[in-house]
């Protein structure tokens, strides 16, 4: 079936539609990770966003249900070069088509990907709109400059859990036949999961938005975490006695999310404050910062980041389009990161208080190990604090 994305600059791309059939809007971004896909999908920092790979061939290693990030994909649309009908894992599940189609994501392939994400390096990111049903050129254009686009739009309203959860304890491993967390956790009617706990580190989470492996990483670093809705207030928090706070990762302009800026503030000083990606430009703002949007992003498994601490170089994954303005930091704060590519920030600490962020993931292993050294610094943190 024939598909258009349009973009609002009035570029047009046909090609052929895979997935769901149908019509929807976005944020247009490039992702340059070769492999992944599934955790691009369903990682819901992307909400509001159709994804382009610029590796060329995508869907060869099929989808299934350990590598996910969420409880389903949260993409808008998703581009590639070509579309691989045959899969092979002895892991799969489903093939890519049947994945996205089952989830209502529209896909088109058969275009030129590096056109595209030539384009949007040149002139920024920029709303699409992508559809099976008006291929009317002129239309989709309209509609892709008619759309609201990212910024002053508070989308962490739409991928937070609505009511807290208790993340099982332990990890999942790869094994054929052995259930996962996300198995888990889907099944579960919220809050009735119940934990055999030890000396555990006792750990709350708000969720922007947050990955499933971040809580994987958080639990295999002696974490028993309580997953909490956005809105929860420093108060409720508090009230819980945790030994650290975990800021999660989220998509969009972290400058609505004021709530939740608030409760840091509530929180600083008195728990340890751990952010990742969305959570650390939150936590910029609650220090006085302010934050921008980037140009066209960094989304990869590839980016070059400097730990001003070791003199260093990890090779990180990210996905964000907004970035807290170095500049605009306060003296109390520390800056321990920066990205080699454009020398934009990437983590923090604070002098006084036992708090610390970084805007990459470092639990994407993209290294594979390069950045897992943050978790252990949380946990020794709260450790220190609490002895």
């Amino acid at each position: 079936m024939k598909v258009i994305l349009a973009l609002a600059d009035g570029t047009v791309f046909e090609g052929e539609q895979f997935g769901a059939t149908g019509e929807t809007v976005g944020e247009v971004v490039f992702n340059t990770s070769m492999t992944g896909y599934q955790e691009v999908l369903t990682d819901p920092s992307y909400k509001g966003q159709i994804v382009t790979m610029t590796y060329p061939l995508i869907g060869n290693y099929g989808c299934n249900e350990a590598d996910v990030e969420s409880i389903g994909p949260q993409v808008e649309g998703f581009v590639v070069r070509e579309y691989s009908a045959y899969h092979s894992n002895w892991r799969s599940k489903w093939s890519l088509d049947t994945y996205l189609a089952e989830h209502n994501i529209i896909g088109i392939q058969g275009i030129d990907t590096r056109a595209l994400t030539r384009r949007l390096r040149v002139h920024g990111v920029m709303n699409g709109c992508l559809s099976t049903e008006d291929l009317n050129p002129e239309s989709l254009v309209a509609k892709a400059k008619a759309w609201r686009g990212l910024i002053g739009w508070d989308l962490v309203q739409r991928v937070t859990c609505p009511n807290s959860y208790q993340w099982p304890v332990t990890s999942y491993q790869l094994r054929k036949g052995e259930e996962t967390p996300y198995q888990k956790h889907s099944s579960l009617e919220t809050g009735n999961w119940k934990l055999e706990t030890g000396n555990w580190y006792k750990v709350v989470a708000l969720d922007f938005g947050i990955k499933y492996n971040i809580l994987r990483q958080l639990t295999e670093h002696g974490c028993e975490v309580q997953v909490v809705p956005a809105q929860t207030s420093a108060e409720e928090i508090l009230a819980a006695e945790p030994d650290g706070v975990f800021l999660s990762n989220g998509p969009g302009d972290p400058m609505p999310v004021d709530y939740a800026i608030e409760t840091i503030r509530g929180l600083m000083g008195k728990k340890p404050l751990f952010g990742i990606c969305l959570g650390h430009q939150l936590l910029g703002l609650a220090l006085g910062g302010k934050t921008f949007k980037l140009k066209f992003g960094h989304r990869g498994a590839n980016q070059p980041v400097k730990h001003l601490e070791t003199d260093k170089v990890e090779i990180t994954s990210q996905n964000h389009g907004f970035c807290v303005d170095i500049d605009s930091l306060p003296n109390s704060v520390d800056i321990t990161h920066i990205n080699l590519n454009d020398d934009t920030l990437e983590g923090i600490r604070h002098r006084e208080y036992p708090v610390f962020s970084v805007q990459y993931h470092p639990e994407a292993s993209p290294g594979p190990h390069d950045a897992s050294y943050l978790f252990s610094r949380f946990t020794e943190m709260m450790r220190e604090v609490n002895s």
